[in-house]
């Protein structure tokens, strides 16, 4: 049985943002495991979930962020799930986020670093200061299988209700390694597509959000031929 398993009766609309952050941050923790104890900021942590599976499943310290969802919501869900002693939940922009440089031992970003990290130079200014020297970012998030370097497709513009902008939020793999570059302050250590891809989006559509019911519309139409989940596990040196 998969860890996330544990998890499922929490896989409904009431939770759930998106493709099932917990089945993409399990595989991501697979590859790439954390040590027990390390202090990790879950950077866009939605309603808690990868929040609770980090704390308890890698048994590390968690600083739960998000800009949608207030602390005070996502500290409810942690004293009911009893982990409030491993979480501290945070309102906070990921442009500006609150915390000392060299902090964190690992920053976690699961579906959401794609809303910000599109901005030039946003992982080495943002993240990247974030981290103690051999610290890592976890990240996985929505892409593409390849570039459309030409016309659009109408069924991804339908999808994204003609919007010029959000269609822009996602990429390849292969583009993404290029936009975050080469440095001598970091290495790209794993990237690969996710393997839960199906099954992420599987407990999406399950959950029934309005969203959801959008989505799996589109999925029909053959949206998913284009689309992937991009992992990428970035060691600072």
């Amino acid at each position: 049985m998969k860890k996330s398993d544990k998890y499922k009766e929490l896989f409904s609309k009431e939770y759930l943002m998106g493709p099932n952050s917990v089945r993409l941050l399990e595989e991501m923790l697979e590859k790439y495991p954390l040590e027990c104890g390390m202090r990790v900021l879950d950077l866009g942590c939605g309603k808690g979930l990868t929040s609770l599976f980090l704390a308890k499943e890698s048994d590390v310290y968690v600083f739960a962020t998000d800009l949608w969802i207030s602390a005070t919501e996502n500290n409810i869900h942690f004293n009911e799930w009893q982990v409030s002693e491993k979480i501290i939940p945070i309102h906070a922009d990921a442009n500006d986020l609150p915390f000392a440089e060299e902090y964190f031992d690992a920053v976690v970003s699961i579906d959401s670093l794609h809303y910000v990290a599109t901005q030039p130079h946003f992982f080495e200014q943002k993240i990247l200061p974030l981290l103690k020297p051999n610290g890592v970012a976890i990240i996985a998030m929505p892409g593409l299988k390849e570039e459309i370097r030409s016309k659009k497709p109408e069924v991804v513009l339908e999808w994204l209700e003609g919007e010029e902008s959000e269609f822009n939020l996602f990429h390849s793999r292969e583009w993404w390694l290029n936009h975050i570059g080469q440095s001598d302050e970091f290495e790209v250590v794993m990237d690969f597509d996710l393997e839960s891809f199906d099954a992420a989006w599987s407990d999406w559509f399950i959950s029934k959000h309005e969203f959801a019911l959008h989505d799996e519309k589109f999925f029909a139409k053959g949206i998913g031929q284009y689309l992937s989940i991009v992992g990428l596990v970035i060691r600072k040196v």
